[in-house]
């Protein structure tokens, strides 16, 4: 597969790395400039061109860059692709990084204000996983313990796709409804950077409860910006117990 990817920083980096040691072809870039992706593509064999080139001739485009970053894209970029291109959003929406919103504030769902910004359809994954674990804690399909994904999106197809990444990145996938819904794995939700098995996932998801995502995303946050990130797991477990009333049940 021919992959374009936005973005080469915590998420979008691991991805380009996974993405290539599963054999599909990527290309990337970055706001930083082209010569901050030497290293990478000497690692990787990814091929670092412009902002431009990075869309074009790709079955799938992933925009990995801060949500306050998305409205600053070129406004031609996504003109003129193929409708069959898959474009697949990892951003999440944190008010003291990307200043306020006002559309999310009032209640519009992220990814849709994603689609709305770059006038394309996208689906919504790998927003509710740290890096860390993106890094660390995929494995074979078929393992019991594997985490799962939720992706949302309008395309049956486009899914079909990001679920196949998501396989190669070493994670199950559960398809959780229209990009409307993807609210359910912003910031805030009990799957969110809580590292659960697609059993957990099925049943935890049907727990997110909307009006209280903000609150509990400035916990979880809070917790993240003051600890080290090499013990993403100590993370997981301050979410996992921030949502226990939520994931209570969903433990087998």
């Amino acid at each position: 597969m021919k992959i374009g990817i936005i973005g080469a920083g915590q998420i979008g980096g691991v991805l380009i790395r996974q993405y290539a040691r599963a054999g599909h072809s990527v290309k990337m870039t970055n706001s930083g400039g082209l010569e901050k992706l030497k290293n990478l593509a000497l690692e990787t064999g990814a091929s670092p061109v412009s902002i431009d080139a990075v869309v074009r001739d790709v079955d799938a485009i992933v925009i990995s860059i801060p949500l306050m970053a998305i409205a600053k894209l070129p406004k031609h970029l996504f003109n003129n692709l193929p409708d069959n291109i898959t474009i697949i959003d990892t951003g999440n929406y944190y008010p003291i990084r990307d200043g306020v919103i006002k559309e999310i504030e009032d209640g519009m769902t992220e990814s849709v204000w994603v689609a709305n910004q770059i006038q394309r359809p996208v689906i919504k994954t790998y927003n509710s996983i740290l890096s860390r674990s993106l890094v660390h804690s995929g494995l074979a399909r078929g393992t019991a313990s594997r985490v799962a994904l939720p992706i949302a999106g309008d395309d049956r197809k486009s899914k079909e796709l990001a679920s196949t990444l998501v396989n190669d990145s070493g994670f199950d996938s559960l398809d959780c409804g229209s990009l409307q819904d993807s609210w359910k794995q912003q910031p805030g939700s009990p799957v969110y950077c809580t590292d659960l098995t697609l059993i957990q996932l099925e049943n935890s998801i049907k727990k997110a409860r909307k009006g209280i995502l903000p609150a509990r995303r400035e916990l979880g946050l809070a917790y993240i910006l003051t600890h080290d990130a090499e013990q993403w797991m100590d993370c997981v477990n301050y979410n996992r117990k921030i949502y226990e009333s939520d994931l209570a049940g969903s433990k087998s």
